[in-house]
């Protein structure tokens, strides 16, 4: 199991204060976006070497996420405290074409690529052996959902959660990636909480998503 380690936010302190005050109490809702993102580089580098683009991305996606604390924020209502986790970890999914249902996958968050890629890997080989649903959500606190919508590539996705359900951990989806213009552009959807994100922050998702997958890139060379 993976650690589950958090500080609680004193909200007094807190730089989104006035803000969150208002989205968690007075109009409690998410902000959702889908943009185009470009893997070219990161598909032809996956190419080179062996590796799967799917884990590949799945990996840039984590240290995104866990680059700030803004994305790591949670909601223990049992207590009614606003905590920040020292580290998220991705629910990835396989499909199982046979029974046309998937099976969540839990995977550790680790930094270096190499340990995670492995990790990954084996995960995905393990759940391919099941056919239960398997979810755990509730000895999973800190895993933000992961899934690979494989076949379409989209224009919009919405994800809705229950009115008034202060969820804050990261949705984030992706499908299909399609050449446009001789390069090859993916659809990513990010869904955030608006309680402790703004159109900057999610925004600021895609960004460094294609600042990360350059670094990997060029750093695994």
């Amino acid at each position: 199991m993976a650690d589950m380690n958090y500080k609680v936010i004193d909200r007094e302190q807190y730089y989104r204060k006035g803000v969150f005050r208002h989205f968690s109490e007075d109009c409690k809702c998410s902000v959702s976006m889908t943009a185009r993102v470009d893997v070219t580089d990161l598909v032809r580098w996956s190419k080179a070497n062996g590796t799967k683009f799917y884990i590949n991305f799945l990996y840039v996606l984590s240290k995104v996420l866990n680059s700030r604390e803004d994305y790591r924020m949670a909601w223990l209502w049992q207590s009614n405290e606003l905590i920040c986790y020292d580290r998220i970890h991705p629910t990835q999914y396989v499909f199982h074409e046979d029974t046309e249902t998937c099976t969540p996958v839990y995977t550790t968050y680790c930094e270096d690529y190499e340990v995670f890629y492995r990790n990954a890997h084996q995960d995905v080989e393990a759940a391919k052996q099941t056919r239960e649903y398997g979810l755990d959500a509730a000895n999973h606190p800190n895993w933000f959902d992961a899934s690979y919508i494989s076949w379409l590539s989209y224009d919009a996705l919405n994800i809705e959660l229950p009115d008034g359900y202060l969820y804050f951990l990261p949705i984030v989806n992706w499908g299909k990636y399609r050449e446009e213009n001789g390069r090859l552009v993916m659809p990513v959807s990010v869904r955030l909480n608006h309680a402790v994100a703004d159109g900057y922050l999610v925004a600021n998702v895609f960004r460094l998503l294609e600042k990360e997958m350059g670094n990997l890139c060029r750093d695994s060379l």
